[in-house]
């Protein structure tokens, strides 16, 4: 048998020639491509679906958020196992699917059935699912610093988050781009309570007329003269002047009570539930980049890369971005150290 495979070859040697030349050219062709990671990834197929209930206690998320989804969640076709997760105004359910199952397959039906038991929820519940990335899908970190000293942690975090986030976010391969550390800045309003008592205005007066502020009313279509005009009010908040000039009570005789008589407007931190700190030298603010399931993260890395070099030209004076965490590094060594075990 294989006299005669011999025999074959050296008669037919130019279509054994082209033959290997095409296995060869496949083969670097195959390596080139290949996802390489020196991670590797044996997460389950699953979806998370995170719930904001603000303000409610663990047992108040369990008994009207987290066992109301895992109830209908249990229908997914394909899953496995569901299990949910209640904390402070938050709520996890990960559904985990068999194996091999498709994750965009799986987070569709995720959402056909989440839009069924979402009528079931309360009001102020907003569910919705969570990155399309697996735990191990945390491949690149960095941070902001600042050289100057000019800008403080809330606007080092409004950098981030209003610039370099969206930028990142677009990139392909990425899932998520995680802000960590600083101060999300937000309009504050301290009610004075002797105030309110003073000018006999109820707390609720106050809530209203500062979500009334905040949004545009349309109207409709005016014609005159033979020209259509559009009606609307907008009202949207462009300062912290614009919030103490809204009016939270007209009495019958007398000027209008407004916002800056009965609180204090100013801008302030929202809570935050951890800091972020770099080589001991104080507090910082950063970013994380979450690939997408099933990506090359070698690849994700160097498009990040090339992306936020184009970005520093936008970055404050005196503000640059320092990698912190890059695993296409310990990619690269994984790679190195295979060779050279291969060619001993």
């Amino acid at each position: 048998m294989i006299s005669k495979i011999i025999r074959y070859s050296i008669n037919n040697r130019w279509m054994v020639l082209a033959i290997t030349a095409i296995l060869v050219l496949a083969g670097i062709y195959a390596a080139d491509e290949i996802a390489i990671d020196a991670i590797p990834d044996l997460s389950d197929v699953q979806v998370i679906v995170q719930t904001e209930y603000s303000g409610q206690p663990p047992q108040v998320v369990e008994d009207q958020v987290t066992y109301p989804l895992s109830a209908a969640l249990l229908a997914v076709p394909g899953a496995k196992n569901v299990r949910g997760f209640s904390y402070f105004g938050l709520s996890f359910v990960y559904v985990i699917f068999e194996d091999g199952t498709d994750i965009y397959w799986a987070r569709s039906r995720v959402l056909e059935y989440l839009s069924q038991a979402a009528g079931r929820l309360p009001k102020d519940a907003s569910p919705q699912l969570g990155p399309d990335a697996t735990g191990v899908g945390w491949v690149y970190q960095y941070v902001l610093v600042d050289t100057t000293d000019t800008y403080d942690l809330a606007e080092l975090r409004s950098i981030q988050d209003w610039f370099l986030k969206y930028e990142l976010s677009s990139v392909p391969g990425v899932s998520e781009v995680a802000s960590v550390g600083g101060f999300v800045r937000q309009y504050q309003v301290e009610v004075d309570p002797r105030k309110l008592d003073f000018y006999d205005i109820p707390l609720q007066h106050v809530i209203m007329a500062v979500k009334r502020s905040t949004g545009a009313v349309g109207g409709r279509l005016l014609e005159l003269a033979e020209t259509e005009f559009m009606v609307r009010s907008q009202a949207y908040v462009g300062d912290l002047e614009d919030l103490r000039n809204i009016p939270v009570h007209t009495p019958k005789d007398g000027p209008h009570v407004l916002l800056s008589s009965v609180a204090n407007v100013q801008f302030g931190p929202e809570i935050r539930r951890g800091v972020a700190e770099l080589d001991g030298q104080g507090e910082t603010v950063g970013g994380i980049i979450v690939m997408r399931w099933g990506d090359n993260a070698r690849e994700v890395i160097g498009r990040v890369k090339q992306r936020l070099s184009e970005l520093s030209a936008g970055l404050p004076d005196g503000v640059s971005v320092v990698p912190v965490y890059d695993r296409s590094q310990l990619i690269d060594a994984a790679v190195g150290n295979l060779g050279s075990t291969l060619v001993k």
